[in-house]
């Protein structure tokens, strides 16, 4: 377990789940591409682009692919935590945003700029320090465990705060300020998003255990999980797109992106002591790997809106300052090429972001 500088050797579960995030992460930020093509193409065939009520990209096979595609993907990133723990494998899911930006550059002709490609370093320099310090997987032999894990007191302390400040964000502050701070709605995603992942991996190594010859699909404690997951990302769903229609794209995503992955990784701690027996060293090291990917994660986000303003427009948006996780306040800024662009990263934000 210990070894020079607090570095561990990773287990093998550990390393089938950064190839699967790897793998899932690449998918992902392939499917965004493809299905804007899709959207593209689709819009340029009807002349009604997606974001305005036109569906005629249903009926384009380019974007089924992307479609197909990012459920790979989805599938990929849901097996993986059954392998690896979260603190690991959610900042790695920055690095779709890394494979969408370079492929947007060759393919799409969508500049990425220095900022840009400083960004993407960033990712991938706080992923590789994550994964070096990453906390091995506990064993797990049955759902039972799982729901030990989950009913411990700490955990139900957690599950108690986030329902009830969801409660009180959808009741109280969404009628009064869902339309003018986009916290509230990022907020509600980013809580409901860290159940979510955790009744995944619960999920997820259910069927893993099952697949290996020992049945857990006979355990009311599964179908909970898979209750659970279902009504999270409902609520998940419901609210980002609120957020999505509501303000501009560049301030959600990154604001989203940030609070999601850090409750995620709080949450994870919490349930299954990620950090138990870690050295300090170790766990120091994670936390600024996260900060950076977090960082680097802002930085290609607000470099990659920043150049789809038009000059003439710098004045009005520079002020406005995105903090990574869902893409704070502001008007929808109007893309450069032409003005179905908005539009598509909405629709294609829809579909990819729980």
């Amino acid at each position: 377990m210990g070894g020079v500088g607090g570095e561990q050797e990773l287990s093998a579960d550990n390393v089938r789940g950064i190839v699967l995030a790897l793998i899932s992460s690449g998918f992902i930020g392939g499917s965004f591409i493809i299905k804007k093509k899709g959207l593209r193409r689709a819009a340029a065939a009807s002349g009604i682009g997606a974001g305005v009520g036109g569906h005629s990209y249903l009926l384009e096979p380019l974007w089924w692919v992307g479609m197909i595609t990012m459920i790979v993907g989805e599938i990929a990133n849901f097996v993986a935590y059954a392998f690896a723990p979260a603190v690991l494998v959610t900042p790695l899911g920055a690095l779709s945003i890394i494979v969408s930006a370079v492929l947007a550059h060759f393919i799409l002709k969508e500049r990425l700029q220095s900022l840009g490609v400083l960004g993407c370093v960033m990712c991938i320099t706080g992923s590789m320090v994550i994964v070096i310090h990453a906390p091995q997987e506990q064993e797990i032999a049955s759902v039972k465990e799982i729901w030990k894990l989950a009913t411990q007191p700490s955990f139900l302390l957690y599950v108690a705060l986030v329902i009830v400040m969801v409660s009180v964000l959808m009741f109280h502050f969404s009628p009064l300020w869902g339309q003018s701070n986009v916290l509230i709605y990022t907020a509600i995603c980013s809580l409901m998003g860290s159940l979510s992942v955790m009744s995944v991996k619960a999920l997820g190594t259910s069927l893993k255990l099952t697949f290996e010859g020992t049945n857990q699909l006979v355990y009311p404690e599964t179908w909970f999980f898979v209750l659970v997951v279902a009504t999270c990302v409902l609520t998940q769903m419901n609210y980002l797109n609120k957020a999505l229609d509501t303000f501009n794209t560049a301030i959600v995503s990154p604001i989203y992106y940030v609070m999601f992955t850090t409750l995620t990784i709080l949450a994870s701690i919490i349930m299954f002591k990620d950090w138990s027996g870690q050295s300090l060293g170790s766990i120091t090291s994670e936390i600024c790997g996260l900060i950076v990917v977090l960082s680097g994660t802002i930085l290609l986000h607000v470099t990659k809106d920043y150049e789809r303003i038009p000059q003439s427009k710098i004045g009005i948006y520079a002020p406005l300052s995105p903090s990574l996780t869902t893409r704070l306040t502001g008007e929808l800024v109007d893309h450069v090429e032409d003005g179905r662009t908005s539009d598509e990263e909405k629709v294609l934000r829809r579909q990819e972001m729980f």
